[in-house]
């Protein structure tokens, strides 16, 4: 039964997925080009000095492509269950509710992982190429964020779509638009250091969120 879950979820969300990854490792290279034409253009030290000194960021192109990824893998993967209503039907088969839920939700978040595990072993690998550990520490910290916040995206867009009350999807929905941005605000490189840890533990706590819709889902409230 839960092989079919798991199944049913890949099946939804595949081809998103594989495409995200294509794109979000097209962004990384194109932007590993620009580095190595700007190296080429004003000798390596020159650049490590504006990095260091004049704080620019050469890795700013991806910022908010990890919360674009996490939101269409919530639409992909919920959308079409209250379409079709076929979350009904999910609720009616003889396992625990809340298991079904969970399962659904940690299927997603592991498909996002293992997404934004590979792009960041890639970023890691042609930072550590071109740029010596200082730099590289620095931008790993910076870019962290922007990758839990599509995790929490993800969550967030999850329980507005799977919520069948409109003024708790509303309340949601502000809730998301006051709560994302924190993830994603501007700064110099390694300023997020001190709170890192803090805005994954929160992003863990909003995902068991969904359970909440889901409950008011299955009792049929409207």
């Amino acid at each position: 039964m839960w092989k079919s879950i798991i199944y049913k979820e890949w099946l939804k969300v595949r081809w998103y997925l594989i495409a995200a990854t294509l794109l979000l490792g097209i962004f990384v290279s194109y932007m590993f080009i620009n580095v190595q034409h700007t190296i080429a253009f004003m000798q390596a030290n020159n650049y490590w000095n504006v990095i260091v000194f004049r704080k620019e960021q050469y890795f700013h192109l991806i910022k908010y492509l990890p919360l674009l990824i996490g939101i269409g893998i919530a639409i992909a993967q919920y959308v079409p269950e209250i379409i079709q209503k076929r979350i009904k039907l999910s609720f009616h088969l003889p396992n625990n509710e809340n298991k079904i839920i969970l399962t659904m939700m940690g299927f997603g978040n592991l498909s996002l992982l293992a997404c934004f595990s590979i792009v960041f072993l890639i970023f890691v690998g042609l930072s550590n190429y071109f740029f010596p550990y200082e730099i590289v520490n620095e931008a790993i910290v910076t870019i962290l964020p922007w990758f839990i916040g599509g995790l929490a995206g993800y969550s967030l867009v999850s329980l507005i779509v799977l919520e069948p009350i409109w003024k708790y999807k509303m309340f949601y929905m502000v809730v998301a638009a006051l709560f994302i941005p924190i993830y994603y605000e501007s700064g110099v490189s390694g300023a997020f250091e001190p709170i890192n840890f803090k805005l994954t533990i929160i992003a863990l706590l909003i995902s068991v969120s969904l359970l909440f819709s889901a409950y008011r889902f299955r009792k049929g409230e409207m």
